[in-house]
């Protein structure tokens, strides 16, 4: 059986040609949402995929209908062909029950994840620039050395650590890391 799935962003738009489109391709059941595609909750998706069952195919009419990322798309697909059902996408012309629109999809996913990998080279290589030029990377430091030295006399002179801390406007956990971490060889 063929179930459809259609989406608007907003109440303004329309869901008639999508809902026209997908009964020209022979979807029994049509599920909607109006809502924005980055939504993580989409009732109207939730309902189509619990609908279908080995043998079915989940149709929409453009693939930026069903996913909120590639990454998303490719993974609710995914999902789709481990349950035995097959995806369409009428303005795309992909159909993964057949070998050839299983070819497209695979090269997507390989194009995704190629991506991905580079986004995550060129953080790292941003970050290790960074590094290079000195640059603190993670949280502000909250004690700078001068008031570390200032702490650590002051407790070895007697003050409790809870005070030198509230003096200083931090926690006394944060004060024992910048002490630690400040430590004569640490």
């Amino acid at each position: 059986m063929k179930i459809g799935y259609a989406r608007v962003s907003t109440d303004d738009q329309n869901l008639d040609l999508q809902r026209r489109a997908l009964s020209g391709a022979g979807c029994m059941d049509i599920f909607t949402d109006q809502v924005s595609g980055t939504a993580s909750r989409r009732p109207g998706l939730d309902e189509a995929l619990a609908r279908c069952s080995a043998g079915d195919v989940l149709v929409v009419w453009r693939l930026d209908r069903l996913g909120r990322s590639l990454s998303h798309l490719i993974d609710v697909i995914q999902q789709l062909g481990k349950r035995d059902v097959g995806f369409v996408s009428l303005s795309e012309n992909i159909d993964t029950t057949t070998a050839g629109g299983r070819l497209v999809f695979h090269l997507m996913g390989a194009i995704a994840e190629f991506e991905r990998a580079l986004i995550v080279e060129r953080t790292r290589a941003g970050i290790e620039a960074a590094k290079k030029r000195g640059k603190h990377m993670g949280r502000p430091i909250a004690l700078t050395a001068a008031q570390v030295r200032h702490a650590r006399a002051l407790i070895d002179g007697g003050e409790s650590p809870g005070a030198v801390a509230a003096s200083l406007s931090v926690s006394r956990s944060t004060l024992y890391r910048a002490l630690k971490a400040r430590a004569p060889g640490g």
